[in-house]
């Protein structure tokens, strides 16, 4: 079998960025589709889907009810009461912004969440998938090219698709001016159809909620940045001249910024000792112990199903987008925490940020709020609305919102808009689907045949975490005695963890051992950072930088030396991206 580096030195052309998605079937070692197995070797991991239920929702009822992965609803509370509406439902509740919320990670700023989508978005997308058969990864067609070449921005190019395009074919067209609440913005929304008001992009994953939406736009006014920049220079440049030069840069911010974030840096010089040696990667070659194929990469089940899922725990229940919007009632009238801010998702439209309709022309994002283009992300003077807003930390619980996915909740009418609402003002789900985030995850662990989190771990030569210390909860203080350990949801978890499941229980395993090291107070343990951990990080990292050693078009394959021109300092990463167009 030809090693990952040496076809890297050869040089050996893979699909080619223009072909139909799809179509091409990476090969494993195996001759897997353009979906396959990590580790082929590892046998399925079965549990009992009651327990999965359990795990994702919890147990019990009342006093003896035990929090799953799913975590219960912040609610406004009057004398201690819930409180609720004229229409009777709950009002829900947010830690205000001028208190530290003991569930942010203080390590990675709210805008990578979104980040990762994006990149997820652009290296895997499976229209077939399903929570009620089995799924053979083998016969899945990736209709993403499994490399990060920004096909989710491009499409098929503006010869194929060029609606999404200015008529020179080389800039992308964009959508309406927003505003900041009336004041005025450089925010752009994405170019919109008549009459269904759906994004016209190369992927409708990114118009999915508002914050992944202007991201994407963030990506579009790069391209056309980096196409008025280098037309000055040479006028005959070509649409693919700016493609290329966009992907790198893109490519870049992965590698350098996105990368380090989630894993920590030492994690990726492990796979590019080059980068730690300050050698040529020619010298010390990439380090790929587990993510191997023959002759062109493919999509490992156990990245996309299980460990690049790790982003799900990092998203907050509520984002300020930017510091001009407010209800303009008074302190008595509202829920203070929740004063300006937006739900990640709602069954009130203009409640939440979901996404796949023209959203208020007022909603422009403030980057500042998401990525630190002002200085570092840390407690001191990171107070009130105009803080950077940290991503929740990696542990094993998803916020509240995220039981309700409006893909699978139901409308109130069939035109589309609000979604319908329980007593207690939940979205519903629609007839026999599942709508909650960690439930449907853990299925698809189970129905793709992943082994088990600590197959993994023994098959990478490490310890797995004994059951007592894979824990269900948040990666705080209270949560140090407050969790409960995995097998209280089921027998089947004996030594026997999901993948998904372990990957965030690491990391947060990794936290307790920081904090039960720790001698500060309370505050300064809630605020250690959160990252990967060994199993999680390695896969993460393996198969992202896989992708771009396997890439004949990536800047690690064509030009390894190579420096973004838009630098500051030698850095570039999301922060100099947005400021590079303007946007911080």
């Amino acid at each position: 079998m030809a090693s990952n580096s040496s076809r890297l030195m050869t040089g050996n052309r893979g699909p080619g960025h223009g072909n139909l998605r799809g179509v091409d079937t990476a090969q494993s070692p195996q001759f897997e589709g353009s979906f396959g197995r990590m580790f082929r070797a590892l046998p399925a991991a079965s549990f009992n889907e009651g327990d999965l239920e359990n795990l994702a929702l919890g147990s019990g009822s009342g006093k003896d009810k035990i929090e799953g992965m799913t975590a219960d609803p912040e609610v406004d509370q009057i004398n201690g009461q819930d409180r609720r509406d004229d229409n009777g439902f709950l009002v829900p509740a947010a830690t205000h912004e001028d208190q530290v919320d003991d569930e942010e990670n203080f390590g990675i700023p709210a805008g990578y969440t979104y980040l990762g989508q994006f990149i997820d978005h652009d290296i895997t997308f499976d229209p077939a998938s399903s929570l009620q058969r089995q799924n053979d990864p083998d016969a899945l067609v990736d209709f993403r090219t499994p490399a990060l070449d920004l096909d989710n921005l491009y499409g098929r190019g503006p010869a194929d698709q060029p609606y999404m395009y200015e008529p020179d074919g080389i800039r992308f067209a964009l959508g309406r001016q927003l505003t900041r609440n009336g004041k005025p913005s450089k925010g752009k929304d994405l170019l919109r159809s008549n009459g269904t008001n759906r994004a016209l992009i190369g992927d409708k994953r990114n118009d999915e909620n508002v914050i992944v939406s202007q991201l994407h736009g963030v990506l579009l006014r790069f391209h056309n940045f980096v196409a008025d920049e280098l037309l000055k220079t040479s006028p005959d440049a070509a649409f693919e001249d700016v493609q290329r030069i966009v992907r790198w840069h893109y490519q870049w911010v992965v590698l350098h910024d996105f990368l380090p974030r989630i894993l920590g840096l030492k994690v990726v010089q492990d796979v590019l000792p080059h980068l730690k040696n300050g050698t040529s990667i020619y010298k010390d070659k990439p380090e790929l112990h587990f993510f191997q194929w023959k002759n062109d990469p493919f999509m490992p089940v156990e990245f996309s199903v299980a460990a690049y899922r790790f982003g799900h725990s990092m998203v907050r229940p509520i984002y300020r987008l930017n510091t001009e919007l407010g209800t303009g009632a008074s302190q008595d009238e509202i829920n203070r925490g929740v004063d300006g801010r937006q739900f990640i998702f709602a069954a009130v439209q203009d409640q939440g940020l979901n996404g796949f309709r023209e959203f208020p022309g007022v909603w422009a994002i403030d980057w500042n709020l998401f990525f630190e283009t002002r200085g570092k992300l840390d407690d001191s003077g990171n107070r009130g609305p105009n803080r950077v807003q940290p991503a929740y930390k990696i542990d094993s619980s998803l916020v509240n919102p995220l039981a309700f996915l409006p893909e699978f909740s139901e409308e109130k009418s069939s035109t589309g808009g609000d979604l319908k609402q329980d007593a207690d003002g939940h979205p519903v789900p629609k007839l026999k689907a599942i709508s909650n985030l960690a439930h449907r995850n853990l299925l698809r662990g189970l129905n793709m045949g992943l082994p088990s989190g600590q197959a993994v771990a023994r098959h990478m030569g490490l310890e797995p975490i004994p059951d007592a210390q894979l824990t269900v909860g948040k990666a705080n203080v209270d949560g140090l005695t407050g969790n409960k350990v995995i097998t209280a949801f089921g027998k089947s978890f004996k030594e026997n963890a999901p993948l998904w499941f372990y990957v965030l229980a690491e990391a947060q395993h990794d936290w307790v051992r920081a904090a039960q090291k720790s001698h500060e107070n309370d505050d300064a343990k809630n605020m250690i950072h959160v990252r990967l951990g060994p199993v999680g990080g390695r896969i993460v990292a393996e198969v992202l930088i896989g992708l771009m050693l396997g890439d004949p078009h990536s800047f690690l394959s064509q030009w390894p030396t190579w420096k973004p021109w838009f630098a500051d300092k030698g850095r570039f990463g999301m922060p100099e991206l947005l400021k590079t167009i303007g946007l911080g």
